[in-house]
């Protein structure tokens, strides 16, 4: 999710290094498919000298587009989903059981990003980055205040007209619109969604929001409008590079989103799946990939570095998103509203 780009995109990571052109026979490829932007881009040519190894890195803007291509090429080793994608995998049977004894870096990761609905066994993902769903508001013009008495329905006030910038997402809006009605983000109820939807109208007929994912950051940090729905690693960047900008999360509640490493059914390479699973887990690459991109890392060790004295997200609110918040939840799979969301949705920002 997050992880913003523009399009698909497909890196093909074909570095002219001396294992990439070994001709010995013995050299494997693995195939990886993950968000754009997500991770700390020489780890993947230092994987390729470790495990004499050529890796196919290959990079999606969404689940959904993620899914419908590893439908028609099912030869990819190793995929990052988000929890609700994670979880149609698993119930379809398209996904690989994972040998953790092959992933020892595994148990360093927290225990709250284990055993979640997605996987609830823990059998089949290896958790990789983790946040959630918030308000990134410059402090000179909103005050924390309105937004502590407000919370969601700060992007209804009239004040904020043609001040804000909404994340388009069908999944993130009506999350925003469902938790501030008081329902939850995973309602299937159709009253419930149908009171969303009227939610979303009213909330553009008053404060005009410009939807969008690319451009929210530059922006942001820009200073250009003062209120925006950001993913809370995307907010970790913009408050490190502008200090009038601070993270909030409404007491109603938000998402707590997880990505993970799954192996899918078909997999060609499963033991190099795992090494490089295990090799991404390292206390050492987390700090690397985290600090790159931003998104809170599976492991406290690397958490605790980061935002240590000193450290590059010290003081940052976002980093260290909170756990445990009885009105925050995870996101679950359901076709039936996937599809009547992204109707919805469509029809919220085009509305007469």
């Amino acid at each position: 999710m997050k992880k913003i780009v523009a399009v698909i995109m497909t890196l093909l990571v074909l570095v002219g290094c001396s294992s990439a052109n070994n001709t010995d026979g013995l050299q494997k490829t693995l195939k990886v498919f993950n968000w754009g932007s997500y991770i700390e881009p020489s780890l993947v040519k230092e994987f390729e000298d470790k495990f004499n190894a050529k890796v196919v890195y290959e990079m999606f803007d969404s689940n959904e587009s993620m899914y419908i291509k590893v439908e028609s090429d099912p030869t990819y080793d190793v995929l990052f989903p988000t929890d609700y994608m994670i979880e149609r995998l698993r119930l379809e049977d398209k996904l690989e059981k994972l040998d953790y004894s092959k992933i020892p870096n595994y148990k360093e990761t927290l225990d709250t990003v284990k055993g979640r609905a997605m996987d609830p066994n823990e059998e089949y993902t290896a958790p990789y980055f983790w946040g959630s769903v918030g308000i990134v508001y410059d402090k000179t013009k909103v005050t924390l205040e309105e937004l502590e008495s407000q919370g969601w329905l700060i992007f209804k006030n009239p004040k904020y007209a043609h001040q804000i910038f909404f994340l388009d997402s069908e999944r993130d809006a009506f999350m925003v619109a469902t938790k501030s009605l008081g329902y939850s983000m995973n309602t299937t109820n159709e009253a419930e969604l149908k009171e969303a939807y009227e939610w979303l109208v009213d909330m553009d007929k008053i404060t005009h929001p410009i939807y969008n994912r690319d451009e929210i950051i530059d922006n942001m940090v820009a200073g250009v409008k003062p209120l925006a729905t950001m993913y809370s690693g995307d907010a970790t960047y913009v408050l490190a590079e502008n200090p009038n900008l601070a993270f909030y999360l409404p007491k109603e509640g938000t998402n707590q989103w997880m990505d993970a490493m799954v192996i899918p059914k078909g997999a060609k390479n499963i033991d190099l799946a795992h090494e490089w699973i295990n090799f991404v887990l390292d206390k050492d690459n987390q700090k690397r990939i985290t600090e790159e991109i931003g998104y809170t890392s599976s492991r406290q060790d690397v958490i605790d570095e980061v935002t240590a004295v000193g450290g590059k997200f010290e003081g940052i609110e976002s980093y260290s998103t909170r756990t445990n918040y009885e009105k925050d939840e995870n996101y679950r799979f359901d076709e039936k509203t996937r599809v009547i969301l992204a109707d919805l949705w469509q029809r919220a920002k085009n509305h007469d």
